[in-house]
């Protein structure tokens, strides 16, 4: 099967991007970084769907177009935290509200598809479907431990005050997990407590190969563009690759765990099963 033409015309976007970047236009330095992952998101779905024989975007359009709500509405919870642990602000932002708020719109909307898409893909290019692991039963004890976990994680820090609360920007990135993987099984939505229940741990690993991918290419193509984000993490901080301090690169990975565990929470709530089909 060839690549779709919305695949070729992602790709296309990929290299057209990067090469006006180079060149310094003004327009692309300025919404480089929605229009990088747009072009990115259809490539690798087209690429998938090659691989595969399906994809998100050619099988499944209305989970996909409902997955871009998520992905901004989450992250924009995520930007609420940032208000109290400012762990990162945007530079070089267009002066025109709706411009801004355009641009917020379209980067947030690329985080989801973005992760899920690259797992997809890696899912595709190697056999983490055939790891196997001794199947437990975690009881109903350790699933209401890892609620409290959760609670304390996403709660605590933004009531500490700001010396505190910045070192603190890694139970935020792990407490969502703790917090809402177990809903997840007990409303029988995908789940990675229930995948290492059932002895296959392959998805988890897809997952956070994923969430490094995703953060490498979030880094490495925000170095360049005029409009980005830049980090303000307190611990090694001068140690950087690209914009990001080094130890920073270690939340990319239960990042992408998080957000699968978000976004079938609010699936299976929004009977999202049944609806975007």
């Amino acid at each position: 099967m060839r690549l779709k033409w919305y695949g070729l015309l992602g790709l296309t976007i990929v290299i057209g991007a990067e090469v006006l970047l180079f060149l310094r236009v003004e327009w692309v330095t300025v919404w480089f970084t929605p229009i990088v992952w747009t072009g990115y998101i259809l490539f690798v779905d087209s690429l998938v769907l090659r691989l595969k024989g399906e994809s998100l975007i050619h099988n499944r359009l209305k989970e996909f177009l409902m997955m871009l709500w998520l992905s901004i509405f989450f992250w924009l919870m995520f930007e609420v935290y940032n208000l109290f642990l400012k762990n990162w602000y945007y530079v070089s932002l267009p002066s025109q509200a709706w411009q801004r708020n355009l641009g917020y719109g379209w980067a947030f909307a690329t985080i989801f598809p973005g992760i899920f898409e690259t797992t997809e893909l890696l899912e595709a290019l190697f056999p983490f479907h055939r790891i196997r692991r001794t199947p437990f039963r975690l009881s109903d004890f350790w699933l209401s431990l890892s609620v409290v976990v959760g609670v304390l994680c996403v709660v605590v820090p933004p009531l500490l005050p700001y010396p505190i609360a910045p070192y603190l920007f890694g139970l935020v990135w792990l407490g969502f997990f703790f917090l809402v993987d177990p809903l997840n099984v007990q409303l029988g939505a995908p789940s990675i407590l229930r995948d290492w229940e059932e002895g296959r741990p392959g998805r988890t690993y897809a997952l956070l190969l994923g969430g490094l991918v995703c953060g490498i290419l979030w880094e490495f193509w925000n170095f360049w563009a005029r409009t980005k984000w830049i980090y303000a993490v307190p611990i090694l901080s001068e140690i950087k690759i690209f914009e990001m301090p080094i130890l920073g690169f270690l939340g990319f990975p239960p990042f992408a765990v998080e957000c699968y565990v978000l976004y079938h929470l609010a699936r299976k709530v929004l009977r999202g099963e049944v609806m975007w089909v």
